[in-house]
């Protein structure tokens, strides 16, 4: 059997990139060990710059059907302390409280409907590749068979089998603690306070935020009197290595919650039991070859609300580039800069992570006074700001993309005004194409990006206090390039054409020529 693309994992990540190859005419084979989709409690929700892309696919409308809107989040944990948004008049941080598990199935959905062909219960067991194809064995429910495609992306876990098959390092360390994570039902003993925190019998209040003992943390969120439904967690010292599809149990947690609190705390039936450990590491490469690599294969965060998003987001970023290759008109270095600019990509997450660590690890005087210090600073807004951006991945602008300070960046949702009326950036983008952008009716730009379509769609549109005269647009939403308000038209068009065949290859019209 022979296909373009081999996703191995069904993943976030995976499912992802499924779906977004199928947006770009590519249909992927997804190849899952897991012989029924995941239902361990993982990750909690989707937050930051994932909501806007899944926005700009149509795909969060579905989301919200489901589940609900996206919310803002007026305070949110940061390694032992809050960010605390509530005196600015707009969060830099959204997110939406939906399992792991609904995420998937979601974009299984997404995907399928796409072309994408995914295979459960079938797991790779060997690779090898060569200058034009990839080769995998493969076990499935009837028995061994192979497939050869011209690219494989890696998306199956911390624990990558692919990583190890292409000889991949992955540098890091793994933390010596274990974080139990639950939502239960208040006990009909135990009585909500109105700043939500509780009362225990027989052991007294237990504030919202993180209580540090010396035997752990218990960090507890604000209780409401309606729901009286109790989100905490549990982070002890421990060098035990977990097997994580082992469910945690009530027993478990209960006896952690003793150790850590050195009290009993009585708990009602349980929504969401999950046990976690942090590793911080990150793939030397995220390509070899025609090996790629996407989501926790390539990255393993020291904390929560991020390792989700930025798999996502990676698959975002590769998916045009290997469709574009596949397709024939990709620049000869473009599938380089998926390494280039995702590894920053996951730098940046593994920054604020390891800051977390930091803040949140210690429980001697001096760690106490860091934590302090911290949440000092984040009293002024610009650093709030911030940090809040720096947790949300919407301060990313990836390197070496253009000189104006624009590109490289997200493009912003812009209102727009067209000859056929109303509409907005996001609804351009649904279908993952390139765009050109006039914003100030620059005919002689237009006249430069019309030599690249259609693989490169042009739409000319108003808008208020404009960012710039016009904006070429990559299919993931980063901006390939811009033009300076009242740029002289040669400079404008000699950049413009540059950044065309950058990032879009030379059309074979201009070839001849």
């Amino acid at each position: 059997m022979t296909t373009d693309v081999i996703v191995v994992g069904a993943g976030p990540a995976g499912l992802m990139l499924a779906g977004e190859l199928g947006r770009a005419g590519v249909r992927p084979l997804v190849l899952e060990r897991r012989e029924q989709p995941g239902t361990a409690q993982k990750a909690s929700g989707l937050g930051g710059r994932i909501l806007d892309v899944l926005r700009y696919r149509g795909l969060l409308d579905r989301i919200s059907a489901v589940n609900g809107d996206a919310s803002p989040k007026p305070i949110f944990p940061f390694g032992g302390v809050y960010l605390d948004f509530t005196g600015l008049d707009e969060t830099p941080l959204h997110a939406m409280a939906i399992p792991q598990a609904q995420v998937e199935q979601l974009l299984a959905e997404d995907a399928i409907e796409l072309g994408a062909e995914i295979r459960r219960g079938h797991e790779v067991v060997a690779l090898e590749q060569d200058a034009d194809a990839v080769l995998v064995e493969v076990n499935g429910p009837d028995g061994s068979y192979r497939v050869r495609a011209r690219y494989l992306v890696g998306c199956d876990g911390g624990r990558s089998r692919i990583r190890g098959l292409a000889g991949i390092e992955f540098p890091g360390s793994t933390y010596p603690e274990v974080n139990r994570l639950a939502a239960v039902a208040v006990h009909e003993s135990v009585t909500v306070l109105d700043d939500g925190g509780i009362e225990v019998p027989g052991f007294g209040r237990i504030a919202p935020g993180f209580t540090h003992t010396d035997r752990g943390v218990f960090a507890l969120g604000a209780v409401s009197p309606e729901s009286r439904v109790m989100f905490f967690q549990t982070t002890e010292n421990d060098n035990t290595e977990y097997d994580n599809d082992e469910p945690l149990t009530m027993t478990e947690l209960g006896d952690s919650v003793r150790r850590v609190l050195g009290a009993e705390v009585p708990l009602g039936a349980p929504t969401r039991l999950s046990r976690y450990q942090f590793q911080d590491r990150q793939a030397e490469n995220y390509r070899v070859g025609r090996v790629f690599l996407s989501g926790d294969a390539a990255h393993l965060l020291p904390a929560t609300g991020a390792a989700m998003n930025l798999g996502m987001t990676d698959s975002v970023n590769l998916a045009w580039k290997l469709a574009a290759d596949i397709h024939g008109w990709a620049p000869a270095d473009l599938l380089d800069t998926y390494h280039e600019e995702r590894h920053f990509a996951g730098g940046r997450a593994l920054l604020q992570t390891r800051a977390q660590a930091a803040l949140r690890q210690g429980q001697d005087p001096a760690a106490e006074a860091l934590r302090a210090v911290f949440s000092e600073l984040l009293a002024d807004e610009p650093a709030l700001r911030r940090m809040g951006a720096l947790v949300a991945g919407t301060d990313l602008r990836y390197p070496n993309t253009g000189t104006h300070s624009l590109t490289g960046t997200f493009v912003p949702d812009l209102p727009l005004h067209t000859d056929h009326g109303a509409t907005d950036v996001a609804e351009l983008m649904h279908a993952a194409r390139p765009i050109f952008l006039d914003l100030a009716d620059r005919a002689d730009l237009r006249e430069v990006a019309e030599e690249w379509a259609p693989r490169v769609v042009i739409h000319t549109a108003k808008t208020g206090d404009r960012p710039a005269d016009a904006l070429l647009i990559r299919p993931d939403g980063h901006l390939a390039w811009a033009a300076t308000i009242d740029e002289p038209s040669d400079t404008a068009k000699s950049e413009l054409r540059t950044a065309l065949a950058k990032w879009f290859g030379i059309p074979e019209s201009m070839r001849s020529k």
